[in-house]
């Protein structure tokens, strides 16, 4: 275990003087295509390291990445740097855009070839049926149900502003995760959703997409966004990525699109096919379960999760034990460690996530492992005091009879007799934090919640227990090995009888 660890902390130490450039994407299919895509030209090109962060979450996130320096560059698009980073109120074009960016060090680049907007789309039957073609006829039907995409309803090139242009008479729509959208609106669920013009499940699905006849939305032309001393730091990776410049048609676009998900294959894949030339649905045979769920990332992504649990696990055992004894041992600070501990569990980890990536200004393995740390807290915390308080009083009489100090009643005594109690609680720690530590992915932290966060923006179930599973079966293996350790650490008197459950 401590060998794969430190193999994994060592893969990410780049090689003396070896320029490492990070790759991001969003959380949605094209961005993970399009992310493939710039990562495998920036690895042919042979001149730097290559990290690739994949699903790092909405343009708020992702543009933070760039801006700290976690990442170098990101596909992107115009009208999302114009509108949603810059906040112009009236169209730029990319020069205007890269003035404006460049006191932030960050520049517009690599026109990729299409034009991806927002629309606003429902089932072709329905459409017929109420005689609706543009936005504006939205307006006559109040009675339709719309499904929304979180980002979208939050942006102000999104809802906000749509409804404003077209008087739309709706109130608030329903939040719903792009990956879903398609399936809800083909079920009936709701009847309009927000959509990308280069999505795959439009045909599929049968859909009509909306005019936008007050020419509300601006162009979404795809680039890459990307830090202004890349140039500078790799020389011939930025001439190689300079040759995807107006390669990419709205048509390729779409069939890669497809490639992903209607045709199952991997975002990798379908990148490969795109640089390999290969016609569409030509990116590899589709694979089965076992092939996802043994993948050439399946390793990598152990590796991940294992450093994101151990090390946070490590970190809350040296802060948690002796927290728990100072509970223990303090009354009057014993509410208040208890207190914290049991508050910091109740946060929603996204929310905690999205606290400390601005206070570390950087997304990654460091924001994850803290997150991490603090949610291993309670239980051991809180069995440390349990163990401790729970020793018989006629015990601590013994001790204190044959003369030891505080701290040798404390290393001899009480400890061992309380260690039961205190790895119990450090086991909890670890399986909840292999659980856990699925939300890192968001962030970019790695591990199998990478699977996890792909297969919802895919809706693929396959996908999803890919990554559910090794985390489900790892949380298995890591409390088999507590229970291992608690016959070989636990004094014998003092381990659990069989049929004892406590």
């Amino acid at each position: 275990m401590l060998a794969l660890l430190l193999s994994v902390l060592l893969a990410h130490v780049p090689a003396w003087g070896e320029p490492t450039l990070t790759v991001g994407s969003k959380r949605f299919t094209e961005s993970y295509i399009l992310g493939e895509i710039v990562r495998q030209v920036a690895e042919d090109a042979g001149e730097a390291r290559v990290v690739y962060r994949p699903g790092l979450g909405n343009t708020g996130i992702v543009f933070a990445a760039l801006r700290n320096g976690a990442i170098d560059l990101y596909p992107e698009y115009t009208g999302t740097i114009d509108r949603e980073i810059l906040k112009n109120s009236a169209p730029s074009d990319i020069a205007a855009l890269n003035r404006q960016l460049a006191a932030q060090g960050i520049g517009v680049a690599m026109p990729l070839g299409f034009n991806n907007t927002y629309a606003l789309a429902m089932r072709e039957e329905q459409a017929l049926t109420l005689g609706i073609r543009t936005l504006s006829d939205l307006a006559r039907n109040p009675s339709l149900r719309l499904g929304l995409s979180q980002e979208f309803l939050g942006r102000a090139d999104g809802w906000r502003g749509l409804k404003r242009a077209y008087g739309l008479p709706f109130a608030t729509p329903r939040g719903i995760d792009h990956g879903l959208s398609y399936e809800a609106v083909a079920s009936e669920q709701v009847d309009v959703i927000d959509i990308y013009t280069t999505d795959a499940k439009i045909a599929r699905y049968k859909l009509r997409v909306l005019a936008d006849d007050r020419r509300f939305f601006p162009a979404y032309d795809a680039v890459l966004l990307y830090r202004l001393d890349l140039p500078q730091r790799a020389p011939k990776t930025w001439a190689a990525l300079q040759k995807l410049s107006g390669k990419i048609p709205a048509r390729r676009m779409i069939e890669m699109n497809a490639d992903a998900e209607l045709r199952g294959k991997r975002f990798a894949m379908a990148a490969a096919g795109f640089l390999d030339n290969a016609g569409p649905g030509r990116a590899g045979e589709k694979e089965g379960f076992l092939s996802r769920l043994f993948g050439p990332d399946f390793w990598r992504l152990t590796g991940e999760h294992l450093v994101l649990v151990f090390v946070s696990l490590a970190a809350g055992v040296a802060v948690g034990v002796p927290l728990g004894i100072a509970a223990a041992r303090f009354p009057s600070a014993r509410q208040t460690i208890l207190s914290l501990v049991g508050v910091i569990q109740t946060i929603p980890a996204l929310a905690l996530l999205a606290f400390l990536i601005p206070l570390f200004r950087q997304i990654g393995v460091l924001p994850a492992l803290v997150a991490l740390f603090l949610y291993a807290l309670l239980p051991i915390v809180r069995n440390t005091y349990t163990g401790l308080a729970d020793i018989a009083p006629s015990l601590r009489e013994s001790a204190l009879a044959l003369g030891l100090p505080s701290l040798a009643r404390l290393r001899l005594i009480e400890l061992p007799l309380a260690s039961r109690a205190i790895l119990a609680g450090i086991k909890t720690s670890a399986v909840i934090n292999v659980g856990t530590a699925t939300i890192a992915a968001f962030i970019g932290a790695g591990g199998f919640g990478e699977r996890i966060a792909a297969g919802l923006a895919l809706n693929d179930n396959a996908m999803l227990l890919a990554g559910a599973i090794p985390a489900a079966v790892l949380a298995l293996l890591v409390q088999g090995g507590f229970e291992a350790l608690d016959y070989w650490l636990i004094p014998k008197g003092l381990r659990a009888e069989k049929g004892d459950t406590r």
